[in-house]
């Protein structure tokens, strides 16, 4: 049974295939989420085959890391079926944990799979010490509660329930109880809870037909950002930080778990400051479309933490390429081009290890060293020469972004 143990705080990041899985990994995470072809709810993420669970344990297992499966949707009757074949084998894939909502699979993973955790998913909306404490009696190992709970409740049930918490700590946030919504069911035959959610409270509803403004309503909440309250976290003893998006981008999982990374670790060395702490947060705004804003850690979330009319989601373009090659004698770095840049362009590239190397880029050649006037096709191969002065090394999957 896991408790709460004074051990340094694991990073959880989502993975909705096996590139995003290893990216995430190798820039920070402690352990990464992922789901299988069934009974997980991001039905329109790739998803793991069973060969690919099992390269995803090897590869996590070799830089001493985990993997939990999500097996988290609310099962029907015909749900049911082939379940506890997948269980035996994503069990011989070599899974850490499970991610479960729905109680019968409790006892099952328990009196099969000994070695295995089993945490309780958000979609059970738990609130409340008691429901913990009966899930403990089951013998869950890990709860993560409804995302509606504030900082003083998640303390009182790690205080009185002795038994590993994990949060949510960025990304987006459902507007309903997680797990507790039909708008997909009634208005697109999707059912959320079943992995098909199509993030109706999303969609912008006309509020008048003859409405000659134009405007719009929505319900949509803002994204969530906790990088100013790790601290916090780690001294209420929560075990686990979870990062929302299985279906995200290869560049905001390696930003984000990059900056969490070095909240975290800066916290526990006791020298996080404000500016760096402001640095993070400015890249991590620049990431996401979304406004953001930390929902009920602090207080009862309101309208200042919803979005109603009017509301704008622009990506940006910082993300330029990523590095696929490096000849270190030559100084020149090989990249699959992501988004338009010039020369004189002031970029900076950054590694899984934390490293931020900046320069301007002088020179964009084709992979044949010919001169370009300019980065214009995406995914294209491309070559830059970097400044005599940078002697790092440039490590697989770093990234090429504007200078933040």
């Amino acid at each position: 049974m896991a408790t709460t143990k004074k051990t340094k705080i694991e990073l959880l990041s989502p993975a909705g295939d096996l590139e995003r899985l290893k990216i995430t990994l190798l820039y920070g995470a402690d352990a990464v989420y992922i789901g299988g072809r069934e009974y997980s709810l991001r039905a329109n993420a790739t998803n793991f085959s069973i060969e690919e669970i099992k390269e995803a344990c090897n590869f996590a297992h070799k830089l001493g890391k985990k993997v939990y499966l999500t097996t988290n949707i609310v099962f029907h009757n015909e749900d049911i079926e082939g379940i506890y074949d997948y269980l035996q084998k994503t069990y011989a894939a070599g899974i850490d944990a499970y991610i479960v909502s729905d109680p019968f699979i409790i006892s099952y993973i328990k009196e099969n799979f000994k070695d295995v955790e089993v945490h309780v998913s958000t979609q059970n909306s738990t609130c409340n010490k008691e429901a913990v404490n009966y899930l403990k009696s089951l013998g869950v190992d890990r709860v993560v509660p409804a995302r509606e709970l504030s900082k003083g409740e998640i303390k009182e049930i790690i205080d009185e329930c002795n038994i590993d918490i994990e949060v949510f700590i960025h990304g987006a946030m459902c507007t309903f109880y997680s797990g507790r919504c039909c708008l997909s069911n009634y208005l697109t035959n999707r059912d959320s809870n079943r992995g098909g959610c199509s993030q109706v409270c999303r969609f912008a509803f006309d509020i008048n037909k003859e409405d000659s403004c134009n405007n719009k309503f929505t319900m949509a909440t803002k994204d969530l950002n906790m990088a100013r309250y790790i601290q916090d976290m780690i001294d209420i003893n929560i075990r686990s930080l979870k990062v929302e998006g299985r279906m995200r981008s290869h560049y905001y999982l390696a930003t984000v778990m990059s900056s969490y990374r070095k909240i975290i670790d800066k916290c526990y060395e006791k020298t996080l400051t404000e500016d760096f702490l402001k640095s993070q947060e400015k890249i991590l705004a620049r990431v996401a479309n979304r406004e953001t804003s930390t929902h009920y850690f602090l207080k009862n979330a309101d309208e200042s933490d919803q979005y109603y009319t009017g509301r704008q989601e622009l990506s940006n373009q910082d993300y330029l390429a990523l590095v696929t090659a490096y000849d270190k004698n030559k100084k020149i770095v090989t990249l699959s081009e992501r988004n338009y840049f010039e020369p004189n362009t002031e970029v900076e590239i950054f590694t899984p290890s934390g490293k931020v190397i900046g320069f301007v880029i002088e020179t964009i050649y084709d992979e044949d060293m010919n001169i370009l006037q300019k980065a214009c096709h995406p995914e294209e191969i491309l070559k830059i020469k970097l400044p005599a002065t940078i002697t790092d090394d440039i490590e697989e999957y770093s990234m090429m972004r504007i200078k933040i």
